[in-house]
């Protein structure tokens, strides 16, 4: 496999990218690239790990050998959240940064898993989409929001609640990726009660958990590591479905059937053709039905904010 990590200098970029020097099959290759040309030092500094996959550094303004054959491209670039910032606030830097990656990728490897880490997500995918859609390349079965963060934060938030290995529980997390549009179906995790308190307590924080982060890291960042780990994970899925594993399956911010919106998270298993089948996420609660209602209208303005912008 060939993957491509764009934004590889930033603190997600590098993080995802050791991950993936580490877990990647052997033989695979890691093109790094960033504006910033510590990246060519980042390669290096990756190659002295004794894993057989190939890893190599580009800067400047040529992406081609970065993206020629490759299979999944991950977009980690863009400016990160700061303390007092909402990811909409982050919209008219990265949504310049997407659309120029977008027509690159369009024009060199259209076919290639795309993979959005850039906030604010709702609106980044729907820019991809519309970018390749101008030049007659959409496939929306290989576009990804990459919303598996808020799946490691709902794990983790469950099992300290209820002195759980997170390891064994499983969350659903639907909608979008940005406060109220995240939520997880904790009606849904399997072996496990809440008191209606409790789950008010914990989408609320699940919800804003960035913003947590943000504030913990006192201005100097915002969730690095964790989304690091995340795009891992949901990768390291895509590398296993375009291998030909049969039923992978994943929650990603996706165009689907538009019940609810453009553009919505949810569960998706995987093929080598991308996303095979959007899965119904079943029977909810009120309480999961009425939040899912009431952020609706803010997903869809969202989308609209990423489309516009295009237009």
């Amino acid at each position: 496999m060939k993957i491509a990590v764009i934004g590889a200098a930033g603190s997600i970029g590098q993080t995802l990218s050791l991950l993936l020097k580490n877990h990647l099959p052997a033989g695979s290759e890691l093109f790094l690239y960033d504006i910033d040309p510590i990246v060519l030092g980042v390669a290096v500094d990756l190659s002295h790990i004794p894993r057989s996959v190939i890893v190599k550094g580009y800067s400047g303004d040529d992406l081609t050998s970065v993206l020629d054959g490759a299979d999944i491209v991950l977009i980690a670039a863009g400016i990160a959240r700061k303390l007092g910032m909402d990811r909409s606030d982050l919209f008219n830097i990265n949504a310049d940064i997407i659309y120029s990656l977008s027509e690159r990728i369009a024009n060199t490897c259209p076919k290639a898993f795309i993979g959005i880490i850039t906030n604010p997500l709702n609106s980044t995918v729907a820019i991809v989409a519309e970018v390749f859609k101008a030049n007659g390349v959409y496939d929306k079965k290989r576009l990804f929001g990459i919303t598996t963060l808020d799946i490691l934060r709902s794990e983790t938030f469950i099992a300290e609640l209820k002195d759980q290995d997170p390891i064994s529980i499983r969350v659903s997390v639907i909608g979008g990726h940005s406060g109220v549009t995240i939520l997880p179906l904790l009606s849904q995790v399997e072996g496990i009660e809440f008191t209606v308190e409790e789950v008010k307590v914990l989408i609320h924080r699940i919800q804003n958990a960035g913003t947590e982060v943000v504030e913990a890291k006192a201005g100097g960042g915002s969730a690095t590591l964790s989304m690091g780990q995340a795009a891992c994970r949901f990768c390291l899925s895509l590398v296993r479905a375009a291998q030909g594993e049969k039923g992978v399956i994943e929650c990603a911010y996706v165009e689907g059937d538009g019940k609810y919106a453009r553009f919505f998270a949810q569960s998706i298993r995987l093929s080598q053709d991308g996303v095979e089948e959007t899965l119904d996420h079943g029977l909810l609660s009120v309480l999961e039905q009425d939040t899912l209602d009431n952020m609706l209208e803010t997903l869809r303005q969202d989308i609209k904010m990423g489309v516009e912008f295009v237009k």
